[in-house]
């Protein structure tokens, strides 16, 4: 546990989301042309600003609506990210936010029109979603909120009480696994 001297600046929202793809124009034609995200910047360096370590690369960031981005690496090697494989491929994903549920059934339909596979809709109360794969793995979610404030309300009260429990009852399970 750390022991925070100073208060934590407020996070204001999201800036961007990097994601390994394998090839730069494939990725550019699914969020550009097919969701729709406007391709706002690409850097094209040799090497890593952070590291300094030689790595050639191209990384390109689409602009959603509240401004902040999805970006991608094409490291050049025509190679997609892996998947993890010890996580089950629906928990590894993003979820972008749509404004409608006639928005939400227009993505489906404008996805399957361009030959992807589309889950859902999928109502998990608080919210519908759509799911698929992106052409690098990646699984994105579209999703509509649905629930009245008051509901949001009472998830954010519980939260940490439930969080709790969980906690509580992992630990008491790994007490009584055989070792």
């Amino acid at each position: 546990m750390s022991i925070a001297l100073n208060p934590a600046a407020p996070v204001l929202g999201l800036h961007h989301f990097a994601w390994r793809c394998r090839d730069a124009e494939e990725t550019r034609h699914f969020y550009e042309d097919i969701l729709g995200l406007p391709l706002v910047h690409v850097i094209r360096l040799d090497r890593v600003p952070s590291t300094g370590e030689h790595c050639p690369y191209v990384h390109l960031f689409f602009e959603m609506a509240d401004g902040s981005n999805i970006a991608f690496f094409d490291l050049g090697d025509a190679t997609a990210a892996l998947a993890s494989p010890n996580t089950p491929a629906w928990v590894n994903h993003i979820a972008l936010r749509l404004e409608t549920l006639d928005q939400l059934e227009s993505m489906k339909a404008r996805l399957i029109g361009n030959g992807v596979d589309v889950l859902g809709v999928t109502d998990h109360h608080f919210v519908r979603s759509i799911y698929f794969f992106d052409p690098n793995g990646l699984r994105v979610e579209l999703t509509v909120p649905v629930a009245p404030a008051e509901e949001l309300a009472g998830y954010k009260m519980r939260a940490r009480p439930a969080l709790d429990a969980w906690t509580a009852e992992k630990s008491k399970a790994s007490e009584t696994r055989p070792a």
